[in-house]
């Protein structure tokens, strides 16, 4: 019931805001919520890279224009196998990806 409650209240919120005002609060939904997120990092057309139980994928900000950066970074399990199971010698890592690479960032299909 407080989740229906809390939706209705955010939708009502929504109405009146702008295109941004409403994506940024949709980011801040989905950081607060987390998602079963994947991250893949491509050289040419085959993945050699995959991140799983990705829960944001954040932007870095400047520390002193507050201006967005060329990476992104966020924590996840380096799916060394590439099998889209967290396997126990899979642990969860920190990592950064370049603005100039090749990634896909979705949620899990499994």
């Amino acid at each position: 019931m407080n989740r229906t409650w809390w939706a209705l209240g955010a939708a009502a919120l929504a109405v009146g805001c702008t295109q941004e005002q409403q994506n940024q609060f949709g980011r801040g939904v989905q950081n607060w919520t987390g998602t079963n997120g994947v991250l893949e990092v491509y050289a040419g057309d085959k993945v050699v890279r995959r991140f799983i139980r990705v829960d944001k994928l954040s932007t870095a900000l400047g520390t002193s224009d507050n201006e967005s950066r060329a990476y992104r970074y966020g924590y996840g399990v380096l799916d060394e196998n590439l099998n889209f199971v967290a396997d126990p010698t899979e642990k969860k890592v920190y990592f950064e990806i370049g603005g100039f690479g090749s990634y896909v960032f979705f949620e899990n299909p499994r």
